[in-house]
């Protein structure tokens, strides 16, 4: 009898657990944010926000053009303020490096101008492994804060578009800063991962014409930026780029969708944008969504997944102003209903449960 009660407790104490494993629909960390635009790392509270709705993972943008406005002379005050920010909350960073100084661009004064010299290149993401990566000497000089080790690198942003790339046709000047930055990211740390820039509009295109360019080894992601009307089409633009990827085989290859967003400026600025709505549709996009990555994600391969953005300033004139799950309104930090719906669906893709004292506990 004493054996059979023994195996009945066995039992009762390990279905909790395997059921809490088995709530979890994504893996950790596939559900993030971008982190830009107003938000500071010195907003702690937006941090911490973050993590609390769910957010699992970070990108945020590194500005060449900061980090070293003089050759050979590195500065690395702001974005070691970002990387701790996110470590703090024990939340993984994806840096995009963008924005290359005057003196390594090939057209001084112009931000979106390539670099010119893809040995500049190289050494920019060598200093930054150095700093951040597994052996970074930031970990070394902050033991007060999780040695969280950068592993994954995306190589600039939306070279397809004009003006985040002034160079077009951008694949063959992409391509040299790629293998660059391939080069100088796998000389520092040979496990990490290259990320594609994020590839938007006609990006399955834009990714033939890269492979059309010699880029073909040069990543290990596939970035999107798939920004559309509707929900069912960000899968067919992944398929699109999928189709291409088999047939110059990088079937294995996987696609993260490193921007995905709706922007609720609807009537608030003049707008160019074919996708912008009001707050109410902003969020029914976002849940559908995420939902439908979610379910396809393990078919398509769709490894992470980063809304834009956590936090924007309803200024304008831009659309993306409105894009933020959080928002600045007159001065004050508020949450968009996008938030909450973001928050609702985090939680059920991720195992969370509410808890004693109304925390999340997830699996």
């Amino acid at each position: 009898m004493l054996r059979i009660l023994l195996i009945a407790l066995v039992f009762l104490l390990a279905v909790p657990a395997g059921s809490a494993a088995a709530d979890r629909r994504v893996p950790q960390g596939w559900l993030g944010v971008t982190a830009d635009g107003p938000l500071a790392p010195t907003h702690a509270a937006e941090w911490q926000r973050m993590a609390g709705a769910g957010v699992e993972t970070v990108r945020a943008s590194i500005r060449w053009s900061v980090l070293q406005p003089q050759p050979g002379a590195f500065d690395f005050s702001q974005s070691d303020a970002v990387v701790a920010a996110a470590a703090a909350r024990r939340l993984p960073l994806l840096p995009v490096v963008q924005h290359a100084p005057p003196w390594a661009a090939v057209r001084p004064g112009d931000p979106a101008s390539p670099p010119k010299d893809p040995a500049a290149v190289e050494a920019l993401f060598v200093a930054l492994v150095g700093r951040y990566g597994p052996s970074g000497s930031f970990w070394a000089a902050r033991p007060d804060l999780p040695r969280l080790p950068i592993r994954a690198w995306q190589v600039f942003n939306e070279p397809n578009h004009g003006g985040f790339w002034s160079e077009q046709p951008f694949a063959a000047s992409y391509v040299r800063t790629l293998r660059g930055a391939a080069t100088g990211i796998r000389r520092a740390d040979p496990g990490a991962t290259v990320v594609l820039a994020g590839l938007t509009n006609t990006s399955w295109i834009a990714l033939e014409q890269l492979y059309d360019a010699g880029a073909r080894g040069l990543f290990d992601v596939v970035a999107l930026h798939p920004y559309t009307a509707r929900p069912v089409d960000v899968l067919r633009l992944v398929r699109l780029s999928r189709r291409e990827m088999r047939e110059r085989g990088d079937r294995a290859l996987p696609v993260w969708i490193t921007e995905l967003s709706w922007p609720a400026a609807q009537g608030r600025v003049p707008s160019t944008l074919k996708f912008d709505v009001d707050d109410r549709d902003q969020a029914v996009l976002l849940g559908r969504a995420l939902h439908l990555l979610a379910a396809a994600r393990q078919r398509m391969r769709i490894e992470r997944v980063f809304w834009y953005t956590w936090l924007s300033s309803e200024r304008g004139p831009s659309e993306f102003d409105w894009a933020g799950l959080r928002r600045i309104r007159n001065g004050r930090r508020v949450a968009a209903p996008a938030l909450r719906k973001f928050r609702k669906v985090a939680r059920k893709l991720e195992g969370c449960r509410k808890a004693p004292g109304n925390a999340a506990r997830c699996a």
